[in-house]
């Protein structure tokens, strides 16, 4: 029997049991993933109880399994006593976090300082002025590594310690863009731990920027423009639009002031503090796009664009960039939305804006884009250097006859 098969079968006779108990609750597979299904609290309160669906992030193996079924049956307790909080669990950490039964005391400690860290992180001011963007960033930029990190500390029963990051960066492909995420989330709970990182960390790390991405077949503008008449949908070709025209992440489409498109106005465009990196402006490249995708009729306010939840207290940001992707996938489009925000930078880069003010319009740090970008900016750099070289050169004296 395969590994699948087998998996399949005890999650089957698992639910089995579990009805057989009285237990509504069912565990289900989604992907490499364990999750739970059944009827729980509505998530914008209430008492009223609706089938759904809770993320558990364990993994679909026989560690997961055994990992979810704890998990489920602390969740079935906490109904039982009226206890459930969707907020607890859409921040817990990590099922290490929630404690497992016959756990070693080292596996204790570690969750005492994964739950240190995580309230450090949400306490720090500058986190606190945009709590939004910090749970987003949480959750795709911190949480997957500091699960990975407790499955690997406890299958070992080890504490904390360099070793023990580095085996959990080591696991991450070369040249990947996890890999990279991995290294900044280890290292910040690094610091957090006074715990020493090894000198080449940084080196050992170093896996997305255009690794592989400079290789990446980024759509041309033609394309871009012939693409967007697979979206039959016109609210959706208005966010299309907008990812290309400005670069935007996924989810900053619904979270924009677009009253400068208006007739008249100057059509840059203000990314809301409520987005992942905070408030910023972008201008329009091309700036003729704005006109050709039709985004004047964003000016009167985000009517035109889809029906998209953007309530964060019920709702996150990563959510909210998901259904931009899943349309993408829906419409079969060729490209994803980070392929139009990636063709934007490398347009601003062959027409000479400067890496300080592209960066800034992207929402990061100037060293994330000239890492990211690092092949069409040397190209762009050595170009100029070249054509300067060349301009100095002074034309050769003909050869008497």
């Amino acid at each position: 029997m395969s590994a699948d098969a087998d998996l399949a079968l005890k999650l089957q006779q698992h639910n089995q049991l579990a009805a057989a108990a009285g237990i509504r609750l069912r565990l289900e597979r989604r992907g490499d993933r364990l999750g739970l299904r059944g009827p729980l609290p509505c998530r914008r309160g209430g008492d009223q109880l609706r089938i759904q669906r809770l993320s558990l992030g364990c993994t679909a193996d026989p560690a997961g399994l055994q990992q979810a079924q704890h998990l489920l049956l602390l969740v079935h307790q906490q109904l039982e006593q009226s206890r459930f909080d969707w907020q607890q669990w859409q921040s817990r950490l990590t099922p290490l976090a929630m404690g497992q039964p016959g756990e070693k005391e080292t596996c204790s400690a570690l969750r005492l300082q994964l739950e240190s860290f995580e309230r450090g992180f949400f306490n720090d001011p500058r986190r606190r002025r945009n709590p939004a963007g910090s749970r987003t960033t949480w959750t795709s930029a911190y949480l997957p590594y500091l699960r990975r990190l407790g499955r690997h500390a406890a299958a070992q029963a080890t504490e904390l310690t360099p070793a023990l990051l580095l085996e959990v960066l080591e696991s991450y492909a070369l040249a990947s863009r996890s890999r990279q995420q991995c290294t900044t989330a280890l290292a910040a709970l690094a610091r957090h731990c006074g715990l020493a990182l090894p000198a080449d960390w940084a080196e050992r790390g170093a896996g997305y920027g255009l690794h592989r991405a400079q290789f990446r077949q980024l759509p041309s503008d033609k394309r871009i423009l012939e693409l967007q008449e697979m979206i039959p949908n016109p609210r959706w070709r208005l966010v299309y639009g907008l990812l290309a025209t400005y670069g935007l992440r996924n989810h900053e489409a619904f979270f924009c002031d677009l009253s400068a498109l208006a007739p008249g106005g100057d059509r840059v465009i203000r990314v809301l503090p409520t987005s992942k990196t905070g408030e910023h402006q972008a201008w329009p490249f091309q700036p003729d796009w704005v006109d050709q995708f039709g985004l004047e009729a964003l000016a009167a306010g985000r009517d035109a664009l889809p029906d998209v939840s953007t309530d964060l207290r019920h709702t996150t940001l990563q959510q909210v960039g998901r259904r931009v992707a899943e349309q993408f996938h829906r419409y079969k489009l060729p490209i994803t939305p980070y392929d139009l925000r990636h063709a934007w930078a490398v347009r601003t880069i062959h027409i000479g804006l400067p890496d300080t003010v592209a960066a800034r319009m992207m929402g990061h740090s100037v060293a994330i884009h000239t890492r990211t970008y690092h092949h069409w900016i040397t190209r762009r750099d050595q170009q100029q250097a070249v054509d300067a070289a060349l301009a100095r050169l002074e034309p050769r004296t003909p050869l008497a006859s």
